[in-house]
């Protein structure tokens, strides 16, 4: 294969034929600043923070969406770079509510960052703003289209991720806004629950119910999701010793920021009051408190008298999805040389 050579900021580099500009940069650890771009989404170039320059073009270029050319000569920090930057920022934050304190992204909003980052602290410019009603339609999503920066993350995440083509632009000029078909609610959409979206929003357009409910957390767990044998990964948001949400984790190397309805909201059992802590057996029809060691003998026994009377294939075993291998493995192998049946199947195959 070829390799194509370019400078970036007085930098020799070289890349394969295809790198992105930015791509480019990363690989030698130039920072540049984005808001749109997402490394597993397609490339648009919509924020024009990512503007560099490059010696030969009369104007300023996308680093995300400029693929590289042979003896190319860009420019990541240089005056007109750092001016455009600042201005374009300037107009996202002029038609932005000035509400970051109450704000359920404040301190984590990619936007709050980036205007300390460039040293944007005063807006030049006044004129009309957006004025929408918020969306808590969804049970678990809040959508702020005043917050909006029409970045498209989330409407690239929905499409090409989740595939399930909810948002996208609608309007024109001034009046674009990201929403589902018809302009519908969040909740008579086709939106799965996902919360893909949310992950990918830079800003606090997006947000989830119970973490603005909750508060900042003052820990967070990596841990793997139980409820299903995909193994995905993600972050416990933790405060107070409690459990208030899931974070995807975009390192993760199964499911990357991707998480199913369950896995990123179905986080209220662990600290339910109904939830089952102890044994049950059945007394006088009537379940009540046991210790593992009743219980385990009581199942024994029973298992023991049902075969005696009916025989092997009396009994079956339904696995769990949210076992490992090792633990299917092993029910399996009890089912088969200890009670003597192939009566055997996974919850996952129905």
């Amino acid at each position: 294969m070829d390799f194509i050579q370019l400078t970036i900021d007085d930098r020799s580099v070289t890349v394969s034929p295809g790198t992105s500009v930015l791509e480019a940069a990363r690989q030698v650890g130039i920072k540049i600043p984005t808001l749109c771009h997402l490394a597993d989404l397609t490339p648009t170039g919509a924020c024009r923070i990512c503007v560099v320059e490059i010696d030969g073009m009369k104007t300023l270029a996308a680093a995300c969406s400029m693929p590289v050319s042979a003896g190319m000569s860009v420019h990541t920090h240089s005056p007109a770079v750092l001016e455009t930057r600042r201005m374009v920022l300037e107009l996202m934050l002029a038609n932005h509510p000035a509400d970051c304190f109450s704000c359920g992204r404040n301190l984590n909003c990619e936007l709050q960052e980036l205007a300390a980052e460039l040293g944007v602290k005063k807006i030049r410019f006044d004129g009309e703003r957006r004025h929408y009603r918020v969306d808590d339609s969804n049970p678990f999503i809040v959508r702020d289209n005043e917050k909006c920066i029409l970045c498209g993350r989330c409407v690239r995440t929905c499409q090409e991720l989740q595939v399930c083509n909810v948002l996208d632009f609608t309007g024109r000029g001034f009046d674009t806004k990201l929403a589902p078909a018809f302009d519908s609610a969040t909740r008579e959409s086709d939106c799965v629950f996902c919360g893909a979206c949310v992950s990918a929003c830079p800003v606090g357009a997006l947000t989830e119910k119970v973490l603005c409910q909750s508060g900042r957390p003052d820990q967070k767990v990596r841990t793997t999701c139980p409820f299903c044998g995909v193994g995905c990964n993600f972050d416990l948001n933790v405060k107070d010793g409690k459990v208030i949400g899931v974070t995807s984790t975009p390192d993760s190397p199964v499911n990357g920021r991707l998480l199913c309805v369950k896995g990123r909201f179905g986080v209220d059992y662990i600290h339910s009051p109904q939830r089952l802590t102890t044994p049950l057996i059945r007394k006088n029809d009537k379940l009540e408190p046991a210790s593992w060691d009743e219980a385990l003998n009581l199942v024994a026994h029973r298992f023991k008298e049902i075969r005696s009377q009916h025989g092997s294939d009396a009994l079956a075993a339904l696995s769990s999805a949210r076992c490992t291998n090792e633990e299917n493995y092993v029910l399996q192998k009890f089912m088969r040389a200890a009670i003597g049946t192939n009566s055997v199947d996974h919850c996952a195959r129905t």
